[in-house]
């Protein structure tokens, strides 16, 4: 793990699997956070035996290698830290698309399934099946006056786009594609390497860079690349916060930062775990080099249900067409019978 951030910039990020110890980039932060420690482990002994023996050179050597230490660790950090933005707007946009292109399909099914449940209930006459097909058009069935209870906020197919973007901050157009571009990918990355909150020692400095970072975010899960390189800029020309003296030894900073990386690291870790058991990251992990593509191949499949509904539902309809529903049958049942009945009459009559 090189500890210059600027000499993997043309890396591809990588899904991150914490539950590996693998993270981003080149590495992850697991195997970029241990070596970090193995250093800062390394570069303690040295500063130890420096100070017993009296000897600064080998108090310096120490603290270089711990500063090494510290700098792979930053570098690793948030190249696990863009892998994980990069899987979060993947599962958002994915989800946004899913809705917005396979809905349709879905509520297609729903209303198919339905209609057959009814039809193969006035074949059989069973209240059991009767049942059945109720539930299944009660749940197709719009809400009623729904519009009214919501004022509008929400209707009959659920809450528009315009209001869904007002409460989460969303624009109201979905993203074109799942993965953004990779013109996209690329100014995001240099931005988020440049102006990360990590790499800010002072807390004003620090909050500064996080109200950047959420600009820079929304434009990335945006797919904005014009919007990223426009950030690219204004961070480059913008004004620098110099960074207060340190009140403390430089080793003991060193150290505290060492920690505060792993409990990132960890906190980080977490939050992949709950994204790969969600059902969007569940589906995510089947296809990580081309997520647009999984969504076209459900489309396929649910092409295919519908086909297949339809061709059931036609097949059920013309064999109740055919032998007619169970009330005509009951009922023909019962004048032939009385038809039966006449004709013994007669007969004996006669």
């Amino acid at each position: 793990m090189t500890a210059n951030p600027e000499a993997e910039a043309e890396e591809p990020e990588q899904r991150p699997e914490p539950s590996e110890g693998a993270g981003a980039g080149s590495g992850g932060a697991d195997g970029a956070a241990d070596s970090a420690g193995d250093d800062g482990g390394d570069g303690g002994d040295v500063g130890d035996g420096g100070d017993g023996g009296g000897e600064a050179g080998g108090s310096d050597a120490g603290t270089e290698r711990l500063e090494k230490a510290v700098r792979a660790a930053e570098t690793a950090l948030i190249e696990y830290e863009i892998a994980v933005e990069t899987f979060r707007v993947e599962i958002e946009n994915f989800s946004r698309l899913h809705h917005q292109r396979l809905g349709p399909m879905y509520t297609r099914l729903d209303e198919l399934d339905a209609s057959i449940l009814e039809v193969k209930a006035a074949i059989s006459g069973d209240a059991d099946d009767l049942r059945k097909a109720q539930e299944a058009r009660a749940a197709v069935l719009p809400m009623p006056r729904v519009e009214e209870l919501f004022h509008g906020w929400i209707d009959s197919e659920g809450m528009p786009p315009e209001a869904t973007a007002m409460l989460t901050g969303q624009s109201v157009q979905p993203p074109s594609r799942v993965r953004p571009s990779e013109e996209a990918r690329k100014a995001y990355r240099e931005l988020v390497r440049k102006a990360h909150p990590d790499l800010a020692q002072e807390a004003g400095e620090r909050q500064r860079r996080e109200e950047f970072l959420v600009r820079v975010n929304k434009a990335y899960a945006e797919g904005d690349a014009d919007a990223l390189r426009d950030l690219l800029e204004e961070w480059t020309n913008g004004p620098r916060e110099p960074e207060p003296e340190p009140e403390v030894p430089h080793s003991e900073l060193l150290y505290a930062r060492l920690e505060w990386l792993a409990e990132r690291k960890e906190v980080l870790s977490a939050m992949v775990a709950e994204m790969e058991q969600s059902a969007i990251g569940a589906m995510l992990r089947m296809a990580p080099d081309d997520p647009d593509a999984l969504l076209e191949e459900i489309a396929e499949q649910l092409l295919q249900q519908v086909a297949d509904r339809e061709s059931e539902l036609a097949r059920l309809i013309a064999q109740r067409d055919a032998g007619g529903t169970a009330e005509t049958r009951d009922a023909g049942g019962g004048d032939a019978a009385g038809a039966g009945d006449a004709a013994t009459a007669g007969t004996e009559e006669n």
